[in-house]
């Protein structure tokens, strides 16, 4: 099969071999090796959310979660900064066609990297603002063409307000005006190159500007992928990520419990009733985990290709999903972990990776346990921030 006639699971799931094979570089650089970010982007991985209208793939909600999850079960790393680069994409059509076309088609090879906090300020000026600011978490900044500031907008020397709120901005800003910050220094999830980037004082004119919350679909055609709010994206992205390293875990271990015979212990490591426990209850947890998962995601689907709005009731339900896929991996990977003995302690050591990055994902917004409290107070019927959803 041509790489054009394949789909984008296919195109995942042929990047998987380079993904694993830079696994260690990818770590050890804290971002994505060139020749692999190369091949991502020029796979379309990177567009796969970005409308067909200026030259995006805008594959289906579903599918663009399996691809995430093929992704991720190479390299969490990889999955991670993909689901990042690729969601906030949908982004792209809140501001003009040909002012989207130009950031996210015409660049090439071009990914938006952002930050999650509207820490920057961009102040008004005729036909655009100047904005300044350091700001952090920005996931794949290192091979992004663009940077989405963050920023409250002042105006005459005040937080310009709408609907009585700060307003937020993104400002898209070539990345060649940014300062990259050499910030990610963490034991998980390394390759995601998560640093801190700064502006200083940079004009971005209006039309490369947009709402943070609540900015109207300029173009697109109202298309159904478009309809599911972003945070919701980013957590199923997420959720199959973790989804993905939990069972490329469970396989690694599969391979060293056929193999490894345990200090003062008679047989192989697959022999003990407490790893035959813990293969089956993980198998269990990962199967579950997974088909709440993509019963969400389909869910929420069917309603957005249909007339109307999205139900708050598929909104909590993909909110709950996708956090409890991350913490059932979580689960998962510190059973084998556990299991595993000190084969799992090296640096180096698959499971010892997965080990790091799992808890470094459920540090994340997405994976915090308060969002089963949501999701709680919602089905008791008591008063909720429906934001959150």
């Amino acid at each position: 099969m041509s790489a054009a006639s394949r789909s984008p699971l296919e195109a995942a799931r042929a990047l998987a071999p380079l993904i694993r094979a830079s696994a260690d570089e990818i770590d050890a650089a804290r971002e994505l090796p060139r020749p692999l970010f190369h091949a991502i982007a020029d796979a379309g991985m990177f567009h796969i959310a970005v409308p067909r209208a200026i030259g995006g793939s805008e594959i289906d909600f579903p599918m663009y979660v399996q691809v995430i999850e093929e992704i991720g079960k190479a390299d969490a790393s990889t999955g991670w900064a993909v689901n990042q680069g690729a969601t906030f994409a949908t982004l792209s059509t809140r501001i003009a066609p040909d002012v989207a076309r130009a950031v996210w088609i015409d660049t090439p090879r071009s990914v938006v990297s952002n930050s999650p906090g509207a820490t920057a300020r961009a102040i008004v000026v005729p036909e655009g603002y100047r904005v300044t600011g350091r700001q952090g978490f920005s996931t794949g900044c290192r091979h992004a063409s663009w940077i989405a500031v963050h920023a409250q907008v002042i105006e005459n020397g005040e937080v310009r307000l709408k609907d009585g709120q700060p307003e937020a901005r993104y400002l898209l800003v070539p990345v060649a005006q940014v300062e990259l910050l050499d910030t990610w220094n963490t034991r998980g999830m390394r390759g995601t190159g998560t640093h801190h980037f700064e502006v200083k004082d940079v004009f971005v004119p209006a039309e490369r500007t947009f709402l943070a919350k609540g900015a109207p679909q300029v173009y697109g055609g109202g298309g159904a992928r478009y309809k599911i709010p972003i945070g919701l994206s980013f957590a199923a992205g997420d959720g199959a990520v973790a989804l993905g390293l939990a069972r490329s875990c469970l396989n690694e271990f599969l391979e060293i419990a056929g193999s490894k015979k345990p200090h003062r212990t008679v047989g192989l490591l697959r022999e003990q009733a407490m790893t035959q426990f813990t293969v089956g209850q993980a198998e269990a947890a990962l199967r579950s985990g997974r088909a709440f998962l993509m019963e969400a995601v389909g869910d929420i689907w069917n309603e957005a290709i249909s007339p109307g709005a999205l139900s708050l009731e598929r909104r909590a339900a993909l909110r709950l999903a996708s956090t409890h896929a991350i913490r059932l991996a979580a689960q998962v990977v510190e059973s084998i972990y556990s299991a595993s003995g000190a084969t799992a302690i090296f640096q180096g050591n698959l499971i010892q990776r997965h080990f790091q990055d799992i808890h470094v994902i459920t540090q994340h917004l997405q994976g915090r346990l308060a969002h089963y409290e949501l999701v709680g107070q919602y089905g008791l019927g008591m008063p909720i921030d429906e934001s959150r959803f």
